[in-house]
């Protein structure tokens, strides 16, 4: 059975300048069930970006396909919702509008009164209350904007989130409480959620499993790391979970070294490539248990 979001063979290709062409990354194929939070991590030029652009409809690929809840994506859809680290809110609309605005394409048979108290709604979870739903993008902070831009992915329902470094322009407080408001909300909608980043712990705070790239050009999908950490999960607290550690030391390896070794790979004809799944628990007993008995110890005559 496949699941909900499935990547199959997907390769890209662009012109190189000299005739002929450069691979960013080739036969990716994995898959995102329904309900989970996937993150993808990898160097700048590995792709990431390019893969959740044809997620959103908004790149074709040049060979391969996605497969959304039986459907292939072609094309822009209300199914799935982007959030983009520039905030993309509309400037001459307040923050209640930029969400009334989805809303009421979304839903076209809604009363206006019902479309605003569904955005009004979505903008308390995030934090928005008050006058401050109608105020512009331009009278609000970044951490602000990017609130409103979460609760407009959300207020949609899209069947599917994608969040581009959602985070990455704000400072680390704001964006510790906006990733709170986000697990938050996501508990309360059991939204399918794929996410890019940079942020290895930021990752490993929200993520169910995370996808490992190898460097670019000619990346490839390596690894699929699963989070072995319960939820819910508080960023005070986590650090001290005995798996922390021992997954966070894994994606810095991959990272750091790792991904530079497999650059390159070329996938076997015929066969699918999918990533490696990588599992993770010091809390299981292991396979082969330490001896117990008593250490030797040296003793004097």
């Amino acid at each position: 059975m496949k699941p909900y979001l499935s990547i199959e063979n997907l390769t890209q290709r662009f012109p190189d300048g000299a005739g002929g062409e450069l691979t960013v990354f080739e036969d990716a194929s994995f898959g995102v069930e329904k309900g989970e939070f996937v993150v993808i991590l990898g160097h700048s030029g590995c792709g990431k970006s390019t893969i959740m652009n044809i997620l959103a409809g908004l790149a074709e690929p040049t060979s391969g396909g996605v497969i959304m809840d039986g459907v292939e994506v072609k094309g822009p859809s209300l199914d799935r919702g982007v959030v983009f680290q520039n905030y993309s809110l509309l400037p001459w609309l307040t923050t209640l509008k930029n969400v009334t605005f989805g809303v009421a394409a979304r839903y076209p048979d809604w009363s206006k009164a019902k479309v605003e108290e569904h955005a009004t709604k979505f903008l308390a979870m995030v934090g928005l209350e008050g006058d401050v739903i109608y105020r512009k993008p331009s009278q609000l902070s970044g951490g602000m904007r990017q609130r409103v831009s979460i609760a407009r992915a959300f207020a949609n329902h899209p069947k599917l989130l994608l969040l581009d470094e959602p985070f990455g322009a704000l400072d680390a407080l704001t964006r510790g409480t906006i990733q709170d408001e986000l697990l938050k909300i996501w508990g309360q909608m059991e939204q399918t959620v794929f996410m890019i980043t940079h942020d290895i712990d930021e990752a490993i705070l929200l993520a169910d499993r995370i996808l490992l790239m190898t460097n670019g050009p000619q990346a490839c999908v390596a690894e699929s790391v699963e989070i072995t950490i319960p939820r819910p999960r508080n960023r005070t607290e986590i650090v001290e979970h005995p798996n922390y550690y021992a997954i966070r030391n894994h994606l810095v390896q991959f990272l750091g070294k790792r991904s530079k070794e497999l650059s390159g790979r070329t996938a076997v004809a015929g066969e699918i490539n999918r990533p490696e799944t990588v599992r993770i628990d010091k809390t299981e007993p292991q396979d082969d248990p330490e001896d117990t008995r008593p250490a030797l110890v040296a003793v004097s005559n």
